[in-house]
């Protein structure tokens, strides 16, 4: 019989289409609560878990099974804040709190120009929050309960997100 260890800390997911603050948010919740800070894009790239470049959409593919083989023992030992735009490769045992970031089309249109993008790129992203595809990628992948959605337009948001998402950490209970 495999016994689970139970974690003291919780693990929770930011997520979101790029450009509504999940690299802003996961950084300063990281900082408040002294979680640690997950950015799976810089994780993909530093230990090269990825599978190559996709030239249209300007992103390296994304090796899902790597990436969680190398997460396992820290999603396991849990304190993490985990920051990434997808959700659904992700095993459902390791988040206690999954927070969709969204951000009004015009905000978001701003963000993303000023980055760069444009194009395919661009539209993508667009209609992926347009959609609320992220939001229901989360409800599908994960216990509804779990999966919490959170205006990101301002710096204010911001501030009230992470204040908001302290105190759950501050109140979080491990289940028995």
């Amino acid at each position: 019989m495999v016994q689970e260890r139970r974690r003291n800390r919780p693990n929770i997911l930011i997520t979101g289409t790029p450009g509504t603050g999940k690299t802003t948010t996961s950084t300063a919740l990281a900082e408040s609560t002294q979680l640690r800070h997950i950015n799976i894009g810089d994780l993909v790239r530093e230990k090269k878990l990825h599978d190559g470049w996709d030239d249209e959409l300007e992103c390296h593919i994304i090796n899902e099974d790597l990436v969680c083989d190398e997460l396992e023992d820290l999603m396991e030992e849990g304190g993490n804040v985990v920051d990434y735009h997808g959700c659904d490769f992700f095993p459902e045992r390791w988040f206690d709190r999954i927070v969709v970031l969204q951000t009004e089309n015009s905000v978001l249109y701003d963000r993303l120009t000023r980055r760069g993008y444009s194009g395919a790129k661009l539209s993508n992203n667009i209609e992926c929050e347009i959609f609320q595809v992220l939001l229901e990628e989360a409800k599908e992948s994960y216990p509804e309960d779990t999966v919490v959605a959170l205006k990101s337009n301002t710096i204010e948001d911001i501030t009230t997100n992470v204040a908001t998402l302290t105190d759950w950490v501050r109140n979080w209970q491990p289940s028995s």
